[in-house]
């Protein structure tokens, strides 16, 4: 299982902010690529950036930073999100190197644009559903839809996504503990494999992950807690590794 840090932009600076609200957040860096580099060097071998501007303004707004960092690391997988809601805007961030684009809110109010979007850029598409209570939030997080996230995620299986980032929205930026039941359930009964998200804070978190026995999980998106020193990016990588070849062990005896 990959642990993945996550790069928030807002307003060209790294920053998290606390339950999605852009009037709550905490400044980690000014230089993003310097940002990226240090989790690269600990040995991050994939990154996810959200442009939060992009989110909010539904285009992208910190495009610059994103490239930057795609040019610096021609070969690392990075997924960008926020603000994703037009094939011109997916070409010019998979043009500008980025591996995966995440759509979230047009993904939940305009379905069959995920199915085009996979038609257009094969392997390329991923879909952020971020739920409260297991029903998907939009705009933001600024609202919360009536649908399931594990209905919406059905819908996408055959459509070619190549996976689900899940975020648990009430956790998220929190450091009260992921939500593995959720995650599970998704990854079970989605059909896609699933990056979990939101209140990934320590090594506890990402045993129960791996616990959890699904092998639709294929990573964590961690944000907060690196950054604040609750969970060491390099020894979490190591420790799902470890726990990987434990698992292929026993499969293997």
């Amino acid at each position: 299982m990959l642990v993945i840090p996550a790069i928030d932009l807002k307003d060209g600076k790294c920053v998290r902010l606390r339950q999605g609200h852009m009037d709550d957040a905490t400044t980690y860096g000014d230089d993003p690529v310097a940002m990226a580099a240090r989790w690269v060097e600990a040995g991050a071998r994939r990154l996810h950036l959200v442009d939060l501007n992009g989110a909010f303004e539904g285009a992208p707004v910190n495009f610059d930073a994103v490239t930057a960092i795609a040019r610096a690391w021609p070969d690392l997988p990075i997924q960008i999100g926020g603000g994703i809601r037009s094939a011109s805007t997916i070409e010019h961030y998979l043009e500008a190197g980025v591996s995966y684009v995440i759509i979230g809110t047009r993904a939940v109010k305009e379905p069959v644009f995920v199915g085009e979007m996979c038609q257009a850029f094969p392997g390329h598409v991923i879909v952020g559903l971020d739920a409260r209570d297991g029903f998907v939030a939009t705009d933001g997080w600024a609202k919360v839809s009536t649908v399931k996230a594990t209905d919406l995620a059905k819908r996408f299986a055959d459509d070619g996504v190549s996976s689900i980032v899940y975020t648990d929205i009430a956790r998220d930026g929190m450091l009260s503990g992921v939500n593995v039941e959720a995650t599970a359930a998704l990854a079970r009964e989605g059909g896609l494999p699933v990056i979990a998200s939101g209140g990934v804070t320590d090594f506890d978190d990402l045993r129960a992950l791996m616990a959890a026995g699904e092998p639709g999980i294929l990573g964590a998106i961690t944000g907060r807690a690196i950054y604040e020193g609750s969970l060491d990016f390099a020894e979490a990588q190591r420790l799902c590794d470890a726990l990987s070849q434990d698992e292929l062990s026993h499969k293997g005896n």
